[in-house]
Formats: structure tokens, C-alpha cells, sequence
């Protein structure tokens, strides 16, 4: 099954490749042989993160349009945030993108974070991999956006594309410093409202100092990705940081972050926490160090 599988992704069917996204993201048996037996890729991911309201969504749809418009394909994952109740996603209709669902080539998937606090889904790792088995030309990751914790995201794009607005204004002067470190781009979105540009040039500025230690320049770019405004510069800048990338280290720091979350998940799938809460439960001397020892 899982080979046949393979075989129709790799010739473009789409209904394969969605139905191994489930099966991999629910770890239907014999899931793990088949992600050790993946071909290799050289396909980059794009991440695209950022503060709610930041129009992150818009501006994938955007970004959509403007790689079918170069005659390339694209897949996207976006992550959303959980419903209490079944764990399923709660945006999964993407209102924003649904002329595209219908779109050849075009695939995008919705995926809930089932939890996970770093703004992805717990197996996102293993379904873009299984994505880019697909030969699309670009992959796309939409986080959550939940703040500091979504750099996670830095382990998993080879470009990061961090999305804010001008309403940040001095707030960019205390702006978390995870989500400034690990943008590769910075898209200062919804660019026609007030003070944009003086927003941009203090950005500018705050950057200034990491240039000196890296050889790639953070680029900045404005959008009105509601108009489309500055779509097209922005995938320029993102192509440029990929051909950069290819010639770094940058890579082998992407896979050790990657295995490193793969060897912790693997680590921990024994782990159950209705289990840690029974045994706590029946743990008279309370002691937290001492009983996590045995693990």
C-alpha cells in the first residue's frame, strides 16, 4: 500500500497525497518504513510566521497567485488553532484561499496544532516531507501565530518570512526577540496605512547590527497583500535567500533541528500524561526530581 502510495504522489496525484498526509499525521501502521524509505528532495520550505492580524493568511493567498502566475505549483500547509473539543482545526475552510482549491496546480491542506505550542503540528516535520516528495517547485508552512513560542518554525523553513504591521510601531523597539532572530524576511504587511514608512526604517535600522554577522542582508519588504502590493518583490527576495542557503551551513543547522525534534518526539511517544497523573496521584513524598528520575 504505502509503496503504491509513493508511486502516485510522485506522479501527481493529489488524492494520494492527501490521504498520506492522514495517514502519517495519525501514524497508521507501517508509517514510520515508509518516511525512512522517502527519496530525497531538494525542494526549500518557506515559513511564513508572525503576530494575529498580521494578515499572514492573505498574504499566502497572495504569494499563491503570484507563484501560479510564474507556471510553478505550490503546496501549502496551514496550521491552525485546535478546537477544544475533537482536536480538529478550527480555520480549516480558508476562506481567504478557496479559489485555489480547485487549482491543478495548487494543494493546500489545513492542519490543527493538536496542542503543540510552537504555532505547527506535532508531525509537521514528517508531512512536509512527505510534500515535498510531490515535486512541488515551492512549499509553503503557515504558522498559528502565537507569539514567541512559534519560532519552532526556524527548525523547519529554509526561509523564515516574519510578517508584521505598522501598528507595532515602537512596540518593534521590545518585539520578542525570537521571532526577530529567526526571520530571514521581514514583510512589513498592510503597508498603505499611516507611519508605514517611518515603521520600515526603524526596522532598518534594528537590523543594521545583524548584518555584520551574516553575509545575507535581512531584506524588508512592504505589501498590501489585500491589493497584492509588493508580492512579487517579496518571492524575489525569498528565491535570493534560497540560493543563498545553498551555498551555507545554514542546512545542516536546519537538519539538526529537525532531528533533534524527531529524536525527542520518539523519545517521549511512551510518555502519557494521564499515565504521569495517576502515578503523581499515588506519590505520597510529592517530590517532582525524584520521581522523574525513573524516566
Amino acid at each position: 500500500m504505502w509503496q503504491q502510495l509513493l508511486q502516485e504522489i510522485q506522479a501527481g496525484n493529489i488524492k494520494s497525497l492527501a490521504r498520506t498526509i492522514s495517514l502519517v499525521e495519525n501514524e497508521f501502521e507501517g508509517y514510520e518504513a515508509f518516511l525512512q524509505n522517502l527519496p530525497s528532495s531538494a525542494t526549500k520550505i518557506i515559513g511564513i510566521t508572525g503576530p494575529p492580524g498580521a494578515g499572514k493568511s492573505t498574504l499566502v493567498d497572495a504569494l499563491i497567485g503570484e507563484i501560479i502566475a510564474q507556471q510553478k505549483t505550490v503546496g501549502v500547509l496551514c496550521v491552525d488553532p485546535s478546537s477544544p473539543f475533537n482536536l480538529g482545526a478550527l480555520l480549516g475552510d480558508r476562506i481567504r484561499m478557496s479559489e485555489w482549491y480547485n487549482n491543478p496546480n495548487v494543494f493546500i491542506r489545513s492542519l490543527a496544532t493538536r496542542g503543540s505550542l510552537g504555532g505547527l503540528h506535532p508531525k509537521i516535520i514528517e508531512l512536509t516531507d512527505v510534500l515535498k516528495t510531490a515535486a512541488f517547485d515551492f512549499i509553503i508552512v503557515e504558522t498559528v501565530g502565537v507569539g514567541q513560542s512559534e519560532i519552532e518554525i526556524a527548525g523547519l523553513a529554509d526561509t523564515t518570512v516574519v510578517v508584521v504591521v505598522p501598528e507595532a510601531g515602537d512596540e518593534v523597539q521590545t518585539m520578542k526577540a525570537g521571532l526577530m532572530e529567526i526571520a530571514d524576511v521581514f514583510v512589513v504587511n498592510k503597508a498603505d496605512r499611516p507611519d508605514a514608512d517611518v515603521f520600515v526604517k526603524n526596522l532598518r535600522q534594528m537590523l543594521a547590527p545583524a548584518f555584520m554577522h551574516t553575509r545575507h542582508e535581512i531584506a524588508v519588504v512592504k505589501t498590501i497583500a489585500s491589493q497584492k502590493e509588493g508580492i512579487q518583490v517579496l518571492l524575489e527576495k525569498i528565491i535570493q535567500h534560497q540560493q543563498f542557503i545553498q551555498s551555507s551551513d545554514r542546512k545542516y543547522w536546519l537538519l539538526a533541528e529537525k532531528a533533534y525534534h524527531l529524536i525527542q518526539q520518539k523519545r517521549m511517544k511512551d510518555i502519557d500524561k494521564k499515565q504521569l497523573k495517576n502515578e503523581l496521584s499515588k506519590n505520597e513524598e510529592n517530590n517532582l526530581y525524584r520521581f522523574i528520575k525513573k524516566f
